[in-house]
């Protein structure tokens, strides 16, 4: 079954980098949406379905704080899950984020058997 992603980062770069590393890792991807910032993400959700997002924290316009937060605060988008990926990983910003509602969290750099178990933890994906 493929899944549906949306990566939210404000480096076009990273965006291409992460699609490269999930190609990499195997995980079967339908659509990949991407947005630089989280209310870009947020119009995106509101009008695609979306299985699982992953995004950074530090971003302009709207923050991946900001971004979760909102998502949590929104009955429909509350039940996507969200994993961070960032360079920020010290253990005030992990709980930060998971405290507004993201259900993981990861450091960047990260390789690619890291990011599909991260992924396929979140959306309930066993190997059979």
């Amino acid at each position: 079954m493929a899944f549906h992603l949306l990566i939210v980062d404000d480096s076009a770069v990273m965006r291409d980098f992460i699609v490269r590393v999930i190609e990499i890792s195997g995980l079967d991807i339908g659509t990949c949406l991407q947005a630089s910032n989280g209310q870009e993400a947020l119009a995106l959700l509101r009008s695609n379905w979306i299985d699982i997002v992953l995004t950074d924290v530090n971003m302009p316009v709207m923050n991946g704080e900001q971004f979760v937060g909102c998502m949590e605060k929104d009955e429909m988008l509350r039940t996507i899950p969200v994993l961070v990926i960032s360079t920020d990983g010290s253990e005030c910003r992990v709980q930060r984020m998971m405290s507004l509602g993201a259900k993981g969290y990861m450091t960047k750099p990260f390789s690619p058997e890291q990011l599909r178990t991260s992924m396929e933890q979140l959306l309930g994906v066993t190997n059979d």
